[in-house]
């Protein structure tokens, strides 16, 4: 019998093919791009092999056919830790990778918990082609043949790549325009140029951005002023200065979405406190509000609260630019005589916090060091609620009036677990474990506010604060949907549907006022620092912010999502496409295209106020650059 001749370069062929259908095999089983056509199936099929044929290809340039296959291998198995990597950043974050994000080294020790509910043993599977080059080389004598490389084969080939590579751009660009400005929006880069050309494409937008601060002179700001001024709403005279001299609460809600309140699980009441709150006549409940935040999901809630910017479309702002200038809300609180603090049981560390707090001028951070985690106590990252709220409202006690105090809980985070004497309500019934056990987590949640606003009261801190609660970014991803579904009585969840979800409640809660109610106006986290700042008589005018009051007759009903969806009164726009809100039926996309083109522009100057650290030329008591500024 004779041995099978395999052709010329078969080693390398075999690593593009079983790396390419590896790939897309995995952008239909692992990740859940929209596809509305043949021409977005087809980009899709055949994007990954541009890089590939390049990368691959440079194998032709060895001569030893030892060393020809062991770069191979080795190619393969990085190119399948970074598929495998986008797999499981996108089970938790529903988003792909960043390069930011993998410099956020400082929180992978922490984050064993959460890893664990994401990885699972069927996971080796990413690494298939990886099996199948290694016993190809070891079993198949003639794929480790000395091949000469034909200089003319080589060239054809590589002609071959740049001819892929022009096609896949052609016809992305075809069929989305402009394309590559769109950088915030990941899911339609991978899903025309490939994971593995966006990851090239991620690396020159970071070295681009690290660029835009070591070449701004300041000049940058005009215009980003001037927008800023020219859509600047005006404040309610009724309610500027109203509760002066408060202290002010802010209590970020772990993952509370709000879909939540009001609502029952199997006849369980998931939050009573909370739905009790939404009819209370000292409380302002906004049940249209919406979190804005990205990758840096509670560290970016924390950016947005205080300075009324977008976070970093491409990785949590807290780590790329933790030193930059900025004027927060703790800083003008500060001006203005508070004590300005931060209260989170976790380690000082985690999330880059101990540098970037002192960027924001906030005067003392509480960590886990400031609280005494008994037997039992421990949850995920830190401490449960229950006593974290207890023992932060003994602090509060003791601190310097009027303070402003920023309290993070932990309960209810992925993967929403309970020790068996904290749960209070049964589990959901669904195909999600993570939906299942979230009403849990709420609940307990629910119970530690409640016990939150009697401690107050326990410890004379309750009638002179004004308490802002706010859901600080989704619980429950798109890899949920079906049961999400399930328990919205829906066929399915639709783009559209989606972006509803990612309302988040807020409640301001201000104890003797009697004025509360319920707020309809479609909002976002943006507009918590003008809102507040107003209420306590502080003037923001000549203030960088991108947010507006929410009490304010000129509060416009819209808001940007920092993927570039948004929501109005009127219109939701999602996965590229344009809805009637009263509806949900899909429309054509020209009512929509004005907002499309506002929010890039505010998501434009947010990121150029950040990548460029602008606000160190910036003057915000007069509102004009520093003299010094523009070289």
């Amino acid at each position: 019998m004779k041995s099978l001749k395999w052709p010329k370069h078969s080693f390398m062929i075999l690593a593009v093919v079983a790396t390419w259908i590896k790939t897309v095999i995995v952008y239909h089983t692992s990740f859940e791009m929209k596809i509305e056509n043949a021409m977005q199936q087809f980009i899709l099929f055949i994007n990954p092999l541009s890089f590939l044929l390049f990368t691959y290809g440079l194998s032709l340039f060895f001569k030893s056919p030892k060393a020809r296959n062991r770069y191979i291998i080795i190619v393969s198995v990085i190119l399948s830790i970074v598929l495998y990597g986008n797999v499981a950043f996108y089970r938790f974050y529903n988003d792909f990778i960043t390069l930011p994000v993998l410099f956020q080294t400082s929180n992978f020790s922490d984050l064993g918990t959460s890893a664990a509910a994401i990885i699972n043993p069927w996971d080796l599977l990413y690494f298939t082609d990886v099996f199948i080059l290694i016993l190809a080389n070891k079993y198949l004598p003639r794929m480790k043949a000395a091949v000469k490389v034909n200089i003319e084969f080589r060239r054809a080939f590589f002609v071959l790549a740049i001819a892929m590579t022009f096609l896949n751009l052609g016809l992305a660009e075809t069929e989305r325009p402009q394309l590559l400005t769109r950088s915030f929006d990941r899911e339609l880069l991978v899903k025309n140029i490939g994971t593995y050309n966006y990851h090239l494409y991620d690396i020159y937008i970071q070295s681009k951005s690290s660029a835009q601060r070591a070449l701004a002179d300041g000049s940058e700001l005009v215009e980003v002023n001037n927008y800023i001024r020219s859509n600047q709403a005006a404040i309610n005279k009724d309610m500027f200065g109203k509760y002066k001299d408060r202290n002010v609460i802010y209590v970020s809600l772990e993952s509370l979405q709000n879909f939540v309140i009001n609502n029952d699980m199997d006849g369980h009441e998931i939050t009573p406190f909370l739905n009790s709150l939404t009819k209370d006549p000292d409380t302002y409940y906004f049940s249209n509000f919406y979190h804005q935040t990205g990758l840096g999901k509670t560290s970016d809630s924390e950016f947005i609260v205080e300075n009324s910017l977008f976070g970093l479309g491409r990785g949590a702002v807290f780590f790329t630019h933790g030193g930059n200038t900025y004027n927060s809300m703790a800083e003008r609180l500060g001006e203005n005589g508070y004590f300005t603090n931060v209260m989170h049981p976790n380690n000082k560390s985690f999330w880059n916090r101990d540098i970037m707090y002192k960027s924001l001028k906030i005067n003392k951070f509480y960590d886990v060091d400031s609280y005494k985690v008994e037997e039992g106590q421990a949850v995920n990252w830190g401490m449960k609620d229950i006593p974290f709220f207890e023992q932060s409202a003994a602090l509060m006690k003791d601190m310097p009036q009027p303070f402003y105090s920023r309290l993070i809980t932990l309960t209810n985070h992925y993967p929403f677990t309970l020790d068996p004497d904290d749960v209070m309500i049964p589990e959901y019934t669904s195909n999600s474990g993570t939906l299942n056990r979230y009403f849990q987590t709420v609940r307990y949640m629910d119970e530690g506010i409640k016990d939150f606003f009697q401690a107050l009261k326990d410890q004379d801190v309750y009638d002179n604060s004004i308490i802002v609660m706010y859901g600080d970014h989704y619980g429950i991803s798109e890899n949920h949907n079906k049961a999400m579904a399930q328990y919205l009585g829906k066929e399915s969840i639709t783009p559209y549907d989606n972006a509803l979800l990612q309302e988040v409640p807020l409640f301001i809660h201000i104890p003797g006022s009697g004025e509360g109610k319920e707020m309809q106006e479609v909002a976002g986290q943006l507009d918590l620092r003008p809102t507040i700042l107003h209420l306590l008589g502080i003037e923001t005018s000549k203030d960088m912010q991108l947010g507006a009051d929410l009490f304010s007759p000129e509060h416009e009903d819209f808001v940007i999502f920092r993927d570039g969806r948004f929501v109005t009164d009127k219109y939701v726009y999602a996965g590229e496409a344009c809805y009637d809100k009263a509806t949900g039926e899909q429309i054509d996309v020209e009512p929509c295209q004005p907002y499309a083109d506002r929010a890039t522009i505010e998501l434009e100057n947010s990121d150029a106020i950040i990548n460029g650290d602008l606000l160190r030329f910036y003057d915000e008591k007069t509102g004009n650059l520093k003299q010094d500024a523009v070289k």
